[in-house]
């Protein structure tokens, strides 16, 4: 009888579509895009638990899914300088108010507050926030997300990692990630930090923002060497698309239309997608295939209204 009804709405209106995967981003400043425009943008796409009117990575995230003809159901719950700790003694309540198809989630940038490069604490508080999400929808998909180098902490001194080359902090975040990933109610590790170190590689990312930004290339990080720039946040936000949804990152086309709308040119959206399919491809996150052509315009619009 309920699949007669559906049917039934369906044919008398057809243009109603019914949420498919209903997605929570929980993290910090790193999730809601301080030190860029990331952070206001698009909000209304999105539904902040904390009704504080944020966008962020899961908005950018958001218009992904659209532009890909997908249709997500996305919330935030954020809390600046926060770790697995801070949301697991404070908001539970609202994590708990629904169960989730998908949650991706990251802890402080360094791992440990207190102890920077110590993964104890992010090990133990993964395994606790997971198992509470999983008792919540025993098919939920987690990912955890490995975040990237700290300029501030490399190229001054008297810090965690200073003097060591910009992909080695990266890679310390990634290891005590995986660790954390042996939990058996985490599916992924979402190497964001990472895919910033491809982007250098590929020459699109200057490394050391304390000597100015190389002609033609862009700074991943915001002001303070620390948050993301909008580039960094984007970045983020095709990492997300690529693990939550399995799709390649390239398939978005050059003219995607929320990098235009932050004032990407056609070209920096191109490498940083790259940048984003040459990490998911070496996590064996993607299956490497024929890249069909985005079905888009020939030239960068607005993104329609959401």
């Amino acid at each position: 009888m309920i699949r007669k009804i559906v049917a039934l709405i369906l044919i008398l209106n057809p243009n109603l579509v019914f949420a498919e995967t209903k997605v929570l981003f929980i993290g910090n400043s790193f999730t809601f895009g301080y030190g860029s425009p990331v952070k206001y943008y698009r909000a209304k796409s999105v539904t902040d638990l904390n009704n504080e009117g944020i966008g962020g990575v899961p908005a950018l995230f958001k218009s992904f899914t659209v532009q890909a003809g997908l249709n997500y159901d996305v919330y935030l719950e954020t809390h600046g300088g926060s770790d697995f700790n801070y949301h697991l003694n404070n908001e539970l309540d609202v994590i708990g108010s629904q169960s989730w198809d998908q949650v991706l989630m990251h802890s402080y940038s360094t791992l440990d507050k207190e102890n920077p490069g110590d993964p104890e604490s992010l090990i133990k508080s993964t395994a606790n926030l997971s198992e509470f999400l999983h008792g919540l929808n025993p098919d939920i998909e987690v990912y955890i997300t490995a975040t990237w180098s700290r300029p501030d902490l490399i190229y001054k001194a008297d810090r965690r990692w200073s003097g060591t080359p910009i992909e080695k902090m990266a890679l310390d975040v990634r290891a005590g990630y995986n660790l954390a990933a042996q939990s058996p109610y985490v599916t992924a590790v979402n190497a964001v930090g990472e895919a910033w170190t491809q982007a250098m590689k590929l020459g699109i990312a200057d490394t050391n923002p304390y000597d100015g930004i190389e002609f033609g290339k862009v700074s991943l990080w915001t002001w303070d060497y620390y948050h993301a720039s909008a580039y960094g946040y984007y970045l983020h936000a095709l990492m997300a698309f690529g693990n939550l949804t399995g799709l390649d990152p390239r398939s978005l086309g050059e003219n995607e239309c929320s990098g235009f709308e932050l004032g990407m040119s056609q070209h920096q959206i191109k490498m940083l997608q790259q940048a984003a399919f040459e990490q998911l491809i070496k996590d064996k996150r993607l299956t490497p295939s024929s890249l069909s052509k985005p079905k888009f315009s020939q030239q960068p619009k607005r993104c329609s209204a959401m």
